[in-house]
């Protein structure tokens, strides 16, 4: 990405798509950066609108309730803390780095406590690209009077210190990636306060719209990988499987890392899947053979291996684990494949590979695909949800009725009010859900932690579920509101990976009877219609709502009179501890 090519993209870029509102504060200075991330963002199909903080006046700027920042109402709050303008402080300080670090991360942390008291912002501080000069040497890490040394301890406590709203945004990792040499410009520095040379601006940009991704709902949920000569060296049908090269000590070497890389991001909550031009038994034989395979048939929660397309193949994928093609990752070795994938399926992230099997994983993790805003064990545990789903596909085929399928499951639900402990999930949830959203509407942890309190205004609950195959954990959530005599849906939503199970019947019921409960006589709601989540239109009319208005853009509001509705069967055994009516 060149610099000065954005900056004339930024002005040809119309204003259209979603809208985001992200506000910059920084000790740099922020009008080169403007632009860069106007066309980045506008790449993405996002309109976004800019604050810019006066330079250097951070602290200002959060701490004054009445200042623009608060006015302007950003959906996310970028920090862009720098080093050198902590130099003079640092000169001036006799305390050494240690006790320097603890105070300037205390002043940093003690700036998002600010915010949060007056905003549901994300916050997205950035960590200190540390300075390249080293006065010791060797021993500068150790050395008391090292500015570095104290801008790597500042660092370390600011991503201790993250967490719920506070999500870090690692430029320190970047700088040194590219090079402190190649990211520092001093003379720019001393002229603009810029935070980094121009070479390296537009990916300081990147970074700060990566970091926004989670926030806008879009994650990568699955990686697809084509098999020969991405998976292992040469062709299984043709070579054998002493023929293909993988494993220590040689060219297969490379294969193995990119495999090994593959299984860190399973492990980590991202889904495998497998798409070839192959026959299937012939597939599978490394999996189930090779001695040298990082990867087994188990890791993968879809295997698609025929002689069909690949756009066939990820069709097939997409519809078995029901997500969006623009959750998908898809890798193949083949240009031509590639591109076929990239005019078939558009909304497919198609990454360039290398022709050098050696740099597949390096030219993944320059394309940073797999942001996440956060990290639960239900992440850890996605994989083998998706393996249990694929049994209950299986045992379905045995029953006549879905009652008795249904009923065959043990299944076990449980529904209760937000708690400290499921903010997360349920935060992840809300920005990760499309499809079974009926607003899709985005609250950050802060926001549902609001929720969470205001027991006079709402009830908000979350609902898990695990049956004799597995536990499916966090799988819905809903805030309900009291507006007068009504009941009003905020938001619901739903994974979908537990639909045709009766989850969203059993929410219901127990809407209707919290409004009962409450002496509420409607429950009203609104559905939001967007490109993904036309599977819900009709959603408040499958439960008896009258539609009670409807506007241009497909939104509707829906109302239920509360005396009128009857309760839907559904076959669940309610879990101890789960949430009354209170």
């Amino acid at each position: 990405m060149d610099y000065f090519a954005l900056v004339k993209e930024a002005k040809l870029a119309a204003p259209q798509g979603a809208k985001f509102r992200l506000a910059l504060l920084a000790e740099c200075s922020t009008q080169h950066l403007a632009p860069a991330l106007k066309a980045l963002f506008a790449r993405e199909g996002v309109a976004v609108e800019l604050y810019e903080g006066p330079y250097g006046a951070i602290r200002q700027e959060t701490l004054d309730p009445k200042s623009g920042l608060y006015a302007f109402k950003p959906d996310a709050i970028a920090i862009l803390s720098d080093a050198r303008a902590l130099r003079e402080r640092f000169s001036r300080d006799d305390k050494g780095a240690e006790a320097f670090a603890a105070g300037a991360a205390g002043d940093m942390i003690s700036v998002w406590r600010a915010i949060e008291s007056r905003s549901a912002a994300v916050i997205l501080q950035a960590t200190l690209p540390v300075p390249y000069e080293r006065l010791f040497g060797n021993f500068d890490e150790k050395a008391a009077r090292s500015l570095p040394a104290a801008a790597r301890r500042i660092n370390r406590a600011l991503v201790d210190a993250s967490g719920g709203n506070v999500r870090i945004c690692d430029l320190d990792s970047l700088a040194s990636y590219l090079g402190l040499g190649r990211w520092f410009d001093q003379k720019l520095w001393a002229l603009a306060k810029a935070p980094c040379s121009f070479e390296c601006l537009p990916l300081l940009a990147r970074a700060l719209v990566d970091a926004t991704r989670p926030q806008r709902g879009r994650a990568v949920k699955c990686v697809v990988t084509d098999l020969d000569n991405t998976l292992w060296g040469g062709t299984i049908g043709d070579d054998g499987l002493e023929g293909i090269k993988l494993g220590h000590g040689d060219e297969g070497e490379a294969y193995l890392e990119l495999q090994r890389f593959l299984l860190a991001l399973k492990q980590r909550g991202i889904l495998l899947a497998v798409c070839s031009r192959n026959d299937e038994k012939t597939a599978l034989e490394p999996f189930e053979k090779h001695p040298e395979m990082a990867l087994k048939r188990s890791d993968f929660a879809a295997f698609v291996a025929n002689w069909t397309s690949k756009a066939e193949g990820l069709k097939a994928i997409r519809e078995a684990l029901n997500i969006g093609f623009d959750s998908m990752v898809f890798l193949d070795d083949d240009a031509f494949e590639r591109n076929l994938i990239r005019a078939a399926l558009p909304e497919v992230a198609v990454p360039e590979l290398p022709e050098d099997a050696a740099d597949f994983v390096k030219a993944l993790c320059e394309l940073n695909l797999f942001e996440a805003g956060s990290f639960t064990e239900e992440d850890r545990a996605r994989a083998g949800q998706y393996a249990a789903q694929e049994v209950r596909r299986s045992k379905q085929a045995a029953f006549t009725s879905p009652e008795g399928y249904l009923r065959s499951l043990n299944m076990k639900i449980t529904v209760a009010r937000f708690d400290a402990f499921h903010l997360p999930r349920v935060a992840q949830l809300t920005s990760r859900s499309n499809q079974f959203n009926l607003t899709t509407k985005r609250y950050a942890e802060g926001e549902c932690a609001a929720f969470m309190k205001d027991e006079a205004g709402c009830y908000p609950f979350y609902v898990t579920l695990k049956d004799d195959l597995g536990d499916s954990g966090l799988v819905a959530a809903a805030i309900l509101l009291y507006k007068g005599d009504a009941l009003e849906i905020d938001q619901w939503l739903m994974s979908c990976r537990v639909l045709m199970r009766g989850v969203e019947e059993h929410m219901m019921n127990f809407a209707v009877a919290l409004a009962k409960a409450k002496g509420l006589k409607t429950i009203k709601g609104r559905y939001v219609p967007t490109a993904k989540n036309g599977m819900v239109r009709d959603f408040f009319g499958r439960f008896g709502f009258v539609k009670t208005a409807e506007r241009p853009d497909g939104s509707a509001d829906w109302s239920l009179d509360a005396a009128r509705y009857e309760p839907k069967p559904v076959y669940f055994a309610e879990q101890a501890g789960a949430a009354g009516h209170g």
